[in-house]
């Protein structure tokens, strides 16, 4: 069975550019994106005082190590 709708579409090379230069991802200058964890790589709750650069969960496994105390 034949399907109308589904096609290989070919184009030429200054069209696949544009599409590429209008289509790939920003460089960031700030934000979530830009920073990432040391140790796991992940982009959320990142700890940079005292130039840590870790995530909130790779840092309460490291903590003692790196000589935090907990208060209570």
């Amino acid at each position: 069975m034949k399907r109308i709708g589904i096609k290989k579409i070919t184009v030429g090379k200054t069209k696949r550019k544009r599409f590429i230069r209008h289509n790939s991802p920003k460089k960031r200058a700030f934000g979530q994106t830009l920073t990432r964890c040391v140790r796991c790589g992940g982009r959320r709750g990142q700890i940079k005082k005292y130039g840590l650069n870790i995530c909130r969960r790779c840092f309460r496994e490291v903590a003692k190590e790196l000589g935090f105390k907990k208060l209570q």
